[in-house]
């Protein structure tokens, strides 16, 4: 007893609400982040100068394939539908941002690319949990 009080193991059982609770505030603020780019081409080409500023080849490509990326990984974290897919989508695109644009500002505002970076990584090892369409698909048999 007093090693599941140090441990707090019975918190465990709330993982799968904490997986959905965090699938949904990461989901939402990567679509957040990217919608202005979805529906105003005066700010895709905003992002587009900005990669281009930062030495991106191909900014104007490379511009819609973030934002694209970054739109479907939020959909497909909010579904927890191919949640692995879209962990693995979102640490390289995070990555990327690091390296070329966040890490040479310093800890701070390198903080959230970081923090997508890892909560993608956490997403791709540990799935979506129990409250996704990936369980659902994972208990069906397959064909």
């Amino acid at each position: 007893m007093p090693r599941d009080w140090l441990l707090l193991a019975p918190l465990a059982r709330g993982g799968d609400a904490a997986l959905l609770a965090a699938r949904l505030v990461v989901g939402a603020f990567l679509i957040w982040g990217v919608w202005d780019n979805l529906v105003s081409a005066a700010r895709m080409a905003e992002f587009t100068g900005f990669l281009a500023a930062h030495g991106f080849a191909m900014p104007a490509a490379m511009a819609r394939l973030s934002v694209y990326a970054q739109f479907l990984v939020g959909v497909a974290l909010i579904a927890g539908f191919a949640t692995r897919w879209a962990g693995l989508v979102c640490a390289f695109n995070f990555i990327v941002a690091l390296w070329m644009v966040d890490a040479p500002l310093g800890i701070r505002p390198a903080f959230p690319a970081t923090a997508l970076v890892l909560f993608g990584l956490i997403f791709a090892t540990i799935g979506a949990g129990r409250l996704s369409i990936d369980s659902l698909l994972a208990r069906r048999p397959s064909a």
